[in-house]
């Protein structure tokens, strides 16, 4: 069954942009990953002292083992800034007649 994982940082988003572009060949091969793993959604969203990731996988098991594996997140997270270890949601994808 479908997941929406939210990944909640407690970081500056524009330090989480800047990193993110200094480390644009990195984060491309993680986002590479992420949809080889099944990821089918990714994007990023920031506001006062928070950063969301928010992506969309088959079950919550796959972006598990898909994070798990990868050792260059925590360290664009430490690039970042990013103050202590990030908050993960799961919330199963509704079925409703306007998505888009």
């Amino acid at each position: 069954m479908p997941v929406i994982m939210i990944l909640r940082l407690k970081a500056d988003p524009g330090t989480v942009e800047e990193t993110a572009k200094t480390h644009a060949e990195t984060m491309n091969e993680i986002a590479q990953a992420g949809r080889a793993a099944g990821a089918t959604r990714h994007t990023f969203a920031g506001r006062d002292g928070e950063v969301l990731v928010i992506d969309e996988w088959p079950d919550e098991a796959t972006f598990q083992e898909f994070f798990d594996s990868q050792p260059d997140i925590p360290r664009i997270m430490q690039a970042a800034g990013v103050e202590g270890p990030p908050e993960i949601s799961f919330y199963r994808k509704l079925d409703t007649p306007d998505q888009f």
